[in-house]
């Protein structure tokens, strides 16, 4: 008797089929991936935003405790090799100077920030983070965050600055003649590798195409960066890093 085999296809796929499915996956991979991809960095910058918010709410509690200042000083020790913060004042993203002092929002580290130290680290950082590694430093030698502070709007390595705006509720104006608003904004720092063995490195956040901001008033704020208006690219010559840094919180005081 002549039989009739019949292939059953209930359990399993041809070549064909299998190709056929690995393709669509891949293509539905690649249209999810772009959309994946600015969803994470639409959630860190969001994070980010929440770390400046609790900043600015330490800031608040920190001047209502010291009679309407600012995370303020102390004085730093004369300008050398990789210490670029030397007056009282200077813009800076240091939380503790050489000798471990600490400094700027470093001050709120002991007491309004205690609890949440790491939020003076952003999230949505370029490079991978150093938030443990930089916080272990204050006290014992210079420590940073992922955070400019205007620490009294001084952009000077010597001398006496003319005046300092120190008071939360009267920070004065700028040197444009505009009114201070901006006190914190996200680091976008460019410098060459050659000043990496003077701690001096690049830093930047949100791909460098959107910078947060910290107003004294609490606000807080994403501004389109995608021009580099908030870059600061120093080279090889970080000198008149201070003053460009100061330059983007004045250009901050004027956006709404």
């Amino acid at each position: 008797m002549k039989r009739t085999f019949i292939h059953d296809r209930r359990y399993g796929f041809t070549l064909v089929e299998l190709l056929t499915v690995i393709g669509i996956v891949i293509l539905l991979l690649s249209l999810l991936l772009p959309s994946l991809r600015q969803a994470r960095h639409q959630a860190r910058k969001v994070v980010c935003l929440s770390n400046l918010r609790q900043i600015g709410t330490a800031i608040h509690a920190y001047a209502q405790d010291y009679n309407d200042t600012i995370p303020f000083g102390p004085e730093g020790l004369p300008m050398m090799g990789s210490n670029f913060y030397t007056v009282t004042g200077s813009v800076t993203s240091l939380l503790s100077l050489l000798d471990g002092r600490p400094v700027g929002l470093g001050l709120l580290l002991d007491t309004y920030l205690s609890s949440q130290p790491k939020v003076l680290f952003c999230p949505g950082a370029d490079q991978p983070s150093e938030a443990d590694l930089q916080l272990s430093r204050v006290g014992r030698w210079q420590a940073q965050c992922d955070y400019y502070y205007r620490h009294a709007s001084v952009a000077i390595l010597t001398g006496t600055p003319e005046k300092f705006s120190i008071k939360l509720s009267r920070l004065g104006t700028n040197r444009n003649g505009r009114r201070i608003r901006s006190l914190v904004m996200d680091v976008q720092f460019l410098a060459h590798p050659c000043l990496s063995s003077f701690g001096v490195v690049t830093r930047t956040s949100h791909l460098r195409k959107v910078t947060n901001l910290l107003y004294a008033d609490g606000a807080v704020r994403s501004q389109d960066n995608s021009d580099g208006r908030f870059t600061v690219d120093v080279g090889a010559y970080p000198y008149d890093a201070l003053d460009e840094i100061l330059r983007r919180f004045e250009l901050a005081d004027e956006l709404e």
